[in-house]
């Protein structure tokens, strides 16, 4: 059994300027918004969710990008309806969000 329920992996790579990146589409805002909401719904720590930064995850044509695990589900996102989407019907309610997801 895995220690998290769901490990979800936002892209917050920065790349130099003129390079698409994640970052530039306002994915740390994101990754913060997202692990405060999870923490406001009390589903952070062990045998929940955990929300986490990552480096590149190669897929910044498609950006931004999370990866939930051990789902491997790839979602692209716009802002905070799609965030909150993706946590009400992916995370909390075993629902993919096929709209969003890659």
């Amino acid at each position: 059994m895995s220690y998290f329920k769901h490990h979800v992996f936002f892209c917050c790579n920065q790349r130099e300027p003129g390079d698409t990146c994640c970052n530039d589409r306002g994915a740390s805002d994101m990754q913060k918004y997202a692990k405060e909401r999870i923490a406001r719904l009390g589903l952070k720590g062990k045998g929940k969710i955990r929300i986490n930064k990552a480096g590149c995850l190669d897929r910044c044509d498609d950006g931004p990008v999370l990866v939930v695990y051990p789902d491997d589900v790839w979602y692209t996102f716009v802002d905070q309806s799609d965030i909150d989407e993706i946590i009400d019907e992916h995370l909390v309610g075993g629902r993919i969000v096929e709209r969003l997801r890659i």
